[in-house]
């Protein structure tokens, strides 16, 4: 496996730029500094070649640059770049027609654009209370739903998204993730793990801490993402329904990371046979340029003209990005998705066989987690080890991210080939097996 001296020239004073005009709350994982990017592959500006294995956080669904893409994006650039939402036009009243073509549940949808997912999650939060007129929401553990004040409030994945920023929005309250690797509460005999997150739901937090009829909606990742790509128990979801049904309590999926194919249907919540109420999605709707929605069932979309809005929703080059996207999707990567994914999810599992550090794979479609650990058998995170991992990698020609404490996303663009994945793993299983032995040597 070729080692590659990273970052390179042209990189590193690049870098040395960047340091000096932005911001640096900007948490880079380590020194790649793009060029330019065909599919899965991309190349840094000292020429170095990389396949991209996190794709821009599970935006670039079908590719960097896919020619479809940017063919819409350039044709519309020369029409017109913006108009604002003072006004209308035609890609985005066909964007909420197809995202209703595949909203994930059966009522009528009605979108709201935004430009990103934490503004998703803002616009579901004020459309749940505008229309239940109720002002409380659950979150769960470990869950990211972006960094504004509304979205962090209900982000509980690192303490840092919080410190400096109190006090946060009032009305938000926290529960653990139906998490079967990693329990924190004790089920009942013969009790599905996700049954038991949504009694302690009932019985505790509404029972104890908040009334019910003050709850307007429970938000929830189906697969949370930066909390370690964690897939529920098959239980959580069916529960979670009847509870919210019970009590009419909105249930807002963020599918901002999941969803547009991501795990090998539209929408991960769809895996669980349940329908929501509220959809947020950004990341992969537009293959890389910024949009995302709040799409909501027809009647829950209750409020007046004037309670929400924005400058740039409904970006017409965002617009056409996202029709070109979804017609790919449709047509060629949601399959794509669920085979190659099944087939990654597979060679993984046999690398785990094979060594000690991974504690379990866990995944759906091309939305995959590896996580680490010290020891199999008491389970303890291995942070180290995983960090040692993705800059192993990133040395010889792969583009990984963490999530979670321990836990290794594998999310490539949803085009992505087998034989692409055969390289990616045989590179990422050499990182792995480097890591394992410097940690070993380090413990001794």
């Amino acid at each position: 496996m070729q080692i590659m001296n990273l970052p390179g020239p042209k990189a590193k004073a690049l870098i040395d730029r960047d340091s000096a005009v932005i911001s640096p709350s900007y948490p880079r994982g380590y020194p790649f500094v793009m060029e330019h990017g065909k599919g899965t592959e991309v190349w840094d500006v000292d020429g170095n070649r990389f396949l991209d294995f996190a794709s821009g956080i599970a935006v670039v669904s079908t590719g960097h640059s896919h020619p479809k893409v940017v063919k819409a994006i350039k044709e519309q650039a020369d029409k017109f770049i913006h108009i604002s939402s003072d006004f209308y036009h035609e890609k985005w009243i066909e964007l909420g027609e197809k995202l209703n073509d595949i909203a994930p549940f059966s009522e009528k949808a009605v979108s709201f654009m935004t430009n990103s997912g934490t503004e998703s999650v803002e616009a579901a939060i004020k459309l749940a209370r505008y229309h239940t007129k109720r002002t409380e929401f659950i979150g769960f553990l470990g869950a990211f739903h972006g960094r504004t004040m509304g979205a962090v409030t209900l982000t509980a994945s690192k303490p840092n998204y919080h410190r400096g920023f109190y006090p946060l929005m009032n009305g938000v309250y926290h529960v653990p993730y139906p998490d079967p690797y990693r329990p924190i509460l004790n089920s009942l005999p013969g009790e599905d793990y996700g049954e038991t997150v949504v009694r302690y739901i009932e019985e505790q937090i509404l029972s104890h801490i908040v009334p019910a009829d003050n709850v307007a909606g429970i938000i929830i990742e189906p697969i949370q993402g930066e909390g370690g790509y964690v897939v529920p128990s098959e239980g959580f979801f069916p529960a979670l329904r009847k509870l919210c049904d019970k009590y009419g309590i909105l249930l807002i999926a963020d599918e901002v990371q999941s969803g547009m194919g991501r795990s090998g249907k539209w929408w991960a919540i769809e895996h669980f046979g349940v329908e929501p109420d509220i959809v947020c999605a950004a990341k992969g709707i537009a293959s890389g340029m910024p949009l995302g929605a709040m799409i909501a069932r027809e009647h829950i979309m209750s409020w007046q003209k004037g309670a929400h809005g924005n400058t740039y929703g409904g970006n017409p080059l965002s617009c056409a990005a996202a029709l070109a996207t979804i017609e790919l999707i449709r047509d060629e990567y949601l399959k794509n998705a669920e085979e190659v994914g099944e087939y990654t999810l597979d060679a993984l599992q046999e690398i785990m066989v094979r060594h000690s550090s991974i504690g379990e794979v866990r995944g759906k479609g091309l939305m995959i987690g590896v996580e680490f650990v010290k020891d199999k058998s008491t389970k303890e995170p291995g942070e180290k080890i995983r960090d040692q991992v993705v800059d192993h990698a990133f040395q010889t020609g792969l583009l990984l991210l963490g999530c979670g404490k321990n836990t290794i996303r594998i999310a490539p663009p949803l085009s992505v080939s087998r034989s692409e994945v055969d390289e990616a793993l045989s590179i990422f299983e050499e990182a792995v097996t480097i890591s394992e032995k410097e940690v070993l040597t380090v413990a001794s």
